[in-house]
């Protein structure tokens, strides 16, 4: 291992830079935790998957580097390892008996709002569409790039989204 010197920069093996990853990090952490947010349907989980996608991503910097748009790539791995997460989470759900109820100490504010329970509702890639569109703002193009689909899946999955929610939540939506 060498030393860095005052001034230089440590580089990861790919040639990116471990300063650039922390700078990357740090100005994208308050919308990866957002978008984990709406992805996941609570803060807690929102976390564990920004921190589990940014472990992996950092690991491979100079290779995400050299894709470009290292955000659209986050993005998609954090859609991607949602999916995965809520795919096992389903299986383990499913228990003959409920466990005891027990008041959480601290619960998520938006928990009871019709619409954010219409969110969490909807399918993970039909959420992750709904949630790049509306919440981020990203074009229909960006959010296919972002997912790693076509253009037409984006619009199929917003529209089969916007008609379950506008089902859930009536007219008044």
């Amino acid at each position: 291992m060498t030393a860095v010197l005052p001034g230089e920069r440590a580089t990861d093996r790919g040639g990116g830079t471990t300063a650039d990853f922390a700078d990357f990090v740090r100005m994208s952490l308050p919308g990866l935790l957002r978008y984990g947010h709406a992805l996941t349907g609570n803060p807690h989980d929102s976390a564990d998957l920004v921190q589990t996608v940014l472990e992996k991503v950092g690991s491979r910097w100079a290779a995400v580097l050299r894709k470009g748009e290292p955000l659209a790539y986050v993005r998609r791995s954090m859609a991607n390892a949602n999916t995965s997460r809520w795919r096992r989470r389903r299986r383990e759900d499913l228990v003959a008996e409920f466990p005891d109820a027990v008041a959480a100490a601290g619960h998520d504010r938006l928990e009871h709002e019709p619409l954010w329970q219409a969110l969490r509702a909807l399918p993970p890639r039909q959420r992750a569409v709904v949630v790049l569109r509306f919440y981020d703002g990203l074009s229909e193009a960006e959010i296919a790039d972002t997912l790693g689909v076509s253009p037409g899946t984006v619009k199929s999955q917003n529209s089969k989204a916007m008609a379950t929610l506008r089902a859930r939540l009536g007219d008044s939506a």
